[in-house]
C-alpha cells in the first residue's frame, strides 16, 4: 500500500513513509497474515470509565477456536510462526470488532519481539482497518503481558512509530522488566495499565496505596491515562476511584465475552465517591 493511500484513510499517517531496504522475507507475507497453522479466536472485555459511566474501550483477548484459554493458543507460537501470528492477531481482532459492531476503541496485544520493521508491519493493520471500516484512531496497541524485551530503546522506537502513525499505545504490567520508569523516560504511551497484582486488596494495603497514588500523580503530570486492571471487589473500585483513577477493568464490571460484547451492569459504576 502506498503511503498516500494510507494517508487518505488515516490523515495522521505520515506522508514521508518510505519502505526500508533489507526487509526480512516474512514481511513479504503480510497479505497472508492469517496463515499461521492453527486456529484461534477472540473474547472481548470492556474497560470502563467510572466517571463518565460508559465503556472506554474493549480489550481483545486471544482464545482457542472453542473459547479455550489463551495459554492453549500461545503454546503453539514459536520462532517460525511468531511474526505471522502477530499479524494474524491484528487482522482477526479488527475483523471481529467490526463484525460485532464495537464502536469504542479496541486494545490489541502485540508481540514486539515479532516485529522486524514497524513501518512495514503497520501496513497489515492499516489495510485490515480500511477493509473492515474500523478507524485506526480506535486501535490501541498494548504490549503483551509477560513479553520479555531484550532491547529497550528499540522497543521504545517501535511504540514511537506506532504513535506517529495515529495508533494509541498502552503499556501493560507497568513495572515488570523494561516496562517501568526507564521506558517511561524514553517514551510516553497514551495509556498505562497497573497490573492486577498491585490492585488486588489495594484498599487495605498501605504500600500499594502509596504506589497507586504516586502513579496517579506521575501519569497526570505526563499526560498519560491510567487504567487499573483486575478489579474484583467494590472496595478495590472505591479506593481506586477515590485515588483519582477513572479507567478500570476486571471481573467486577464484566468477564471476557467470547465472540461477543460483554454487557456492563450500570450498577457497578456507583461508587461511594460518585
Amino acid at each position: 500500500m502506498r503511503s498516500d493511500s494510507i494517508h487518505r484513510f488515516n490523515p495522521s499517517f505520515p506522508l514521508d513513509f518510505v519502505p526500508l531496504e533489507g526487509t526480512p522475507r516474512d514481511c513479504e507475507d503480510c497479505g497472508k497474515a492469517e496463515r499461521v497453522g492453527f486456529q484461534f479466536d477472540y473474547a472481548f472485555q470492556p474497560i470502563v470509565d467510572i466517571a463518565a459511566r460508559t465503556v472506554f474501550a474493549h480489550e481483545a483477548l486471544v482464545r482457542g477456536p472453542q473459547g479455550q484459554g489463551a495459554a492453549s493458543v500461545l503454546a503453539q507460537v514459536n520462532d517460525q510462526n511468531r511474526y505471522r501470528f502477530d499479524q494474524a492477531c491484528r487482522v482477526k481482532a479488527i475483523k471481529s470488532a467490526s463484525e460485532l459492531g464495537i464502536a469504542e476503541p479496541i486494545s490489541v496485544n502485540f508481540l514486539p519481539n515479532a516485529i522486524y520493521k514497524p513501518e512495514l508491519c503497520i501496513r497489515t493493520t492499516v489495510e485490515a482497518a480500511r477493509a473492515h471500516g474500523f478507524p485506526v484512531q480506535r486501535i490501541i496497541f498494548e504490549v503483551t503481558e509477560g513479553e520479555r524485551i531484550e532491547d529497550g530503546p528499540w522497543f521504545a522506537d517501535i511504540l514511537r512509530e506506532y504513535k506517529r502513525c495515529g495508533f494509541m499505545t498502552a503499556i501493560d504490567d507497568f513495572g515488570a522488566g523494561y516496562a517501568g520508569l526507564k521506558l517511561l523516560s524514553d517514551f510516553q504511551p497514551d495509556l498505562i495499565k497497573l497490573d492486577m497484582d498491585l490492585i488486588r486488596g489495594v484498599h487495605v494495603d498501605k504500600p500499594r496505596q502509596a504506589i497507586v497514588r504516586s502513579m496517579v500523580a506521575l501519569c497526570a503530570e505526563m499526560g498519560i491515562q491510567l487504567i487499573a486492571e483486575g478489579i474484583e471487589t467494590v472496595a478495590e473500585r472505591d479506593f481506586l476511584s477515590d485515588a483519582g483513577i477513572r479507567l478500570m477493568q476486571g471481573y467486577l464490571f464484566a468477564r471476557p465475552a467470547f465472540r461477543a460484547i460483554a454487557p456492563v451492569d450500570p450498577g457497578v459504576y456507583q461508587t461511594s465517591v460518585s
